[in-house]
């Protein structure tokens, strides 16, 4: 069960970002298993305990695997069908799938970063108002999750353009933007290669299973700590 919290202001949405193929992976990262559950499986449960509702799980690569494997109860899915384009499309995705609803604000989560907790999500949805601009902190950087007020949507999407999320949206508006430290609960770290995955308590051994036609590693470069700055800096 989830503990979906009132708002004054009206409900908060999330957006679990789940479309990437994972190619440096071997696989979509979304059927990853840990600790007994998918990664995706992880971070809607995530965003429904910390206070979500309604929780969007946005596919891409091996959408129809996913959806057969995945346990989406409390979740909506949404395909994206433009995923091979990058992160941003799935933000855009995201966004227009909640343009009728109710939400005041967005709360949007990485599907490749286990270590987000309800408590971070929280922290951020407590800030929730049609106007909010929030990133969490970990101590000299900002990362996830990020709340977008929904009177930012149109400008997020309309810059959320290949691997760039919110990013430029939310250095434009540096001084709206409240930077909510989450390090004491939270860790965002990214899983790029198995190797990664050794990092968390129940991780197997195993990769997820690859999309047709695709190649393990890829001859991809192996994941650094400035990939992490870079991709994590400013939510996306």
């Amino acid at each position: 069960m989830g503990c979906e919290r009132a708002h004054a202001s009206g409900p908060v949405a999330a957006l679990v970002l789940a479309a990437g193929a994972g190619r440096r992976y071997g696989g979509p990262k979304a059927l990853i298993p840990l600790d007994g559950r998918l990664l995706v499986e992880r971070a809607v449960t995530t965003a429904r305990d910390g206070g979500c509702a309604p929780v969007l799980a946005v596919l891409g690569a091996g959408a129809a695997t996913v959806r057969a494997a995945a346990d989406l109860t409390g979740a909506v899915p949404v395909d994206n069908p433009d995923w091979a384009t990058g992160l941003g499309s799935s933000l855009r995705a995201g966004l227009a799938a909640l343009h009728d609803s109710t939400a005041v604000a967005a709360l949007v989560l990485l599907v490749d970063m286990p270590g987000i907790t309800a408590e971070a999500v929280h922290r951020l949805v407590d800030l929730a108002t049609p106007e909010s601009l929030a990133v969490a902190g970990y101590q000299d950087r900002r990362g996830h999750p990020v709340l977008l007020g929904r009177t930012h949507w149109a400008g997020v999407a309309d810059g959320a353009v290949g691997e760039v999320g919110a990013r430029a949206y939310l250095r434009e508006h540096a001084q709206q933007l409240q930077v909510v430290d989450c390090a004491d609960i939270a860790d965002d770290a990214d899983l790029d290669t198995p190797t990664d995955l050794t990092r968390f308590p129940g991780a197997p051994r195993v990769r997820p299973p690859l999309e047709p036609g695709a190649t393990a590693g890829g001859g991809a470069r192996p994941w650094s700590s400035a990939d992490r700055t870079s991709r994590s800096a400013y939510g996306d």
